[in-house]
C-alpha cells in the first residue's frame, strides 16, 4: 500500500499522470480514507454475519465502486465492473490492483441489497457531520435550508389493467413451474395464459386505431374478460400453494414452505390485480391502485407537470443545507425522507427535523415550497429567523422575500442535477426499500463531490 493505494511492481513503470488520481477523485479519495466513515457498514455487517457470513468484498471497496457507479448516472453493474477493469485511475480509486481481477457483478448487486438504505443513511450522516463538526478544518456552516419533494420513479412499464393481468399470469406460471417439482406428480398445474390476455391487448389496440367510436366499450369488456382469465391462474396458483404446505413434512420441509410462501405473495398481488378490474368495469373508485406485478410498492403520483402528469413510483423529501443563498449556491443534502404512497409533503417533515435536531443544525432561514403548512412547519423543524414558504405572504422586506424566493427555486434545480448526474431519476431497484437504497447511494455521492469541490 502507498498512500492507501495497492500497490504492485507493475506500478513501478506508470508515468505520473496515471499513478496519481486526477483531481475530482483524488478529493474523493481523501474524504473516503477516514475509517469512521464506514463503522455503519462494519455494525451491520457483524449483525449479519451469523446469518449471510462474511462479505466477499472490502467494505471500503464496496463504497468506492457504489460511488463511482453513482457518479456515472447510468451505469448498470456490469458497466461499472468494465469500466473499472478497464480504467487504471478507477482501479486505483477502488483500491484494486493491476495484478487483481474486479468483483462479479452479481456479487455488488447483493451486498448493495443485504446493507439497504439505513446503512448508506447513517454513512451521509456521518459525512454531514464530519463537515458541519466545530472542530472541522474548514467548517460547513449551515446558514440556510430549503426543502422541497420529488418523484423517483419506479423501474416499470405504463400501468394498464390489461396490461397487469397479462404480467400477472405470467409471473404466476412462472412461480408456478419453479415449485412443480416440489409439490408431487398430482399437484395442480397452473397454465400460462399471458398469451390469451396478449391476444385481447392486440383486439383492442385495433379497436383504438380504428376510431370507430366503440372503443371504451371494448376497452371494458376486454379488460373484463383479461381479469377473469387472470382470476382462474389465482385459484390455480392457491391450490398449489395449499398443496406445497401439506407436504411441508420431513426432509426438504423448509423448501416447501419457502415455495408456498413465494407463490402466496404473487397471489396476494394477482388478486388485488383482479379487484382492480372487478371495480373498474362496475365504474367504482379504487383506492391504493397497484400499478406493477414486481414492485408493489410503487404508486401514481400526480404532482401536475404539464409534461408527465401522473408519475409512478416513490415521493423523496429533498433537505440542502447551503452555507448561503447566492445564486448557485451548492450544500449538503440530508437523506431523503420518504413513505409508500402520495403523503402530503408535511407529514414528512418530522423525519427532516429529527435528522437537523441529530445534527445540531439551527438554520438562520428556511425557504420550502407552497404545499407546506405553517402548523407542521412549527412543530417539526427548528425555528429559523426567516421562514419563507411560497405562495405566502412572509415576514420581512420585499428584497429579502425575493432573494428567498430564488433561493428556494434554486431546490428544484438541484432536484433535476440529481437526477441528471446522479441517475435519481429512475430506481433500477425494486420496492420502497429499494428506491431508498438507491436515493441514498446517489445523495452520499453528491455530497462527497460537493465537499471535494468546496476543498479544492
Amino acid at each position: 500500500m502507498s498512500g492507501g493505494q495497492v500497490e504492485s511492481l507493475f506500478d513501478l513503470g506508470l508515468p505520473v499522470e496515471v499513478a496519481e488520481l486526477p483531481a475530482d477523485l483524488a478529493g474523493l479519495d481523501r474524504l473516503l480514507d477516514d475509517a469512521a466513515l464506514l463503522a455503519p457498514i462494519e455494525a451491520a455487517w457483524v449483525a449479519s454475519a451469523r446469518e449471510f457470513g462474511r462479505p466477499s468484498v472490502p467494505m471500503d471497496r464496496l463504497v468506492r465502486l457504489m460511488v463511482v457507479k453513482a457518479r456515472s448516472g447510468g451505469w448498470g453493474y456490469e458497466t461499472l465492473m468494465r469500466e473499472v477493469s478497464d480504467s487504471l485511475h478507477l482501479r486505483r480509486f477502488c483500491r484494486i490492483a493491476l495484478t487483481e481481477r474486479v468483483p462479479d457483478e452479481s456479487t455488488i448487486r447483493k451486498l448493495v441489497k443485504r446493507l439497504g438504505a439505513e446503512v448508506i443513511e447513517q454513512i451521509t450522516m456521518a459525512v454531514i457531520e464530519r463537515a458541519t463538526a466545530a472542530g472541522a478544518q474548514r467548517r460547513f456552516s449551515a446558514r440556510a435550508v430549503r426543502i422541497d419533494s420529488t418523484v423517483v420513479e419506479s423501474d416499470i412499464r405504463y400501468p394498464t389493467d390489461l396490461g397487469l393481468a397479462q404480467d400477472a399470469a405470467r409471473m404466476l406460471a412462472a412461480e408456478a413451474k419453479k415449485a412443480a417439482q416440489l409439490a408431487g406428480p398430482e399437484a395442480p398445474h397452473v397454465r400460462d395464459r399471458s398469451r390469451a390476455i396478449a391476444k385481447k391487448l392486440r383486439r383492442l389496440s385495433r379497436t383504438l386505431a380504428a376510431r370507430t367510436g366503440q372503443g371504451k366499450e371494448v376497452a371494458l369488456k376486454l379488460t373484463g374478460e383479461a381479469g377473469q382469465i387472470a382470476a382462474t391462474s389465482l385459484s390455480e396458483t392457491r391450490r398449489l400453494a395449499a398443496r406445497l404446505r401439506q407436504r411441508a413434512k420431513g426432509r426438504g420441509a423448509q423448501s416447501k414452505l419457502r415455495a408456498a410462501e413465494r407463490l402466496e405473495q404473487l397471489a396476494e398481488r394477482a388478486a388485488k390485480v383482479c379487484d382492480q378490474i372487478t371495480k373498474r368495469v362496475a365504474g367504482q373508485k379504487i383506492a391504493e391502485r397497484l400499478v406493477s406485478m414486481s414492485d408493489p410498492d410503487a404508486r401514481p403520483i400526480r404532482k401536475g407537470k404539464l409534461r408527465q402528469p401522473t408519475e409512478f413510483g416513490t415521493v423523496m423529501q429533498i433537505t440542502e443545507l447551503c452555507e448561503n443563498t447566492r445564486r448557485g449556491a451548492r450544500g449538503l443534502i440530508l437523506p431523503a425522507s420518504t413513505q409508500i404512497g402520495s403523503p402530503n409533503e408535511s407529514n414528512l417533515l418530522p423525519s427532516t427535523g429529527q435528522r437537523l435536531d441529530k445534527l445540531a443544525i439551527h438554520p438562520k432561514e428556511i425557504a420550502l415550497d407552497g404545499g407546506f403548512q405553517p402548523g407542521p412547519i412549527a412543530e417539526s423543524l427548528p425555528p429559523p429567523d426567516r421562514l419563507f414558504i411560497a405562495g405566502r405572504h412572509s415576514a420581512g422586506s420585499k428584497k429579502t422575500n425575493r432573494r428567498l424566493a430564488k433561493f428556494r427555486v434554486g431546490c428544484e434545480g438541484r432536484i433535476s442535477h440529481l437526477k441528471r448526474r446522479y441517475g435519481m431519476r429512475r430506481s433500477r431497484l425494486k420496492g420502497h426499500q429499494g428506491a431508498r437504497t438507491w436515493a441514498a447511494w446517489a445523495i452520499l455521492a453528491y455530497n462527497l463531490d460537493t465537499l471535494t469541490i468546496r476543498d479544492a
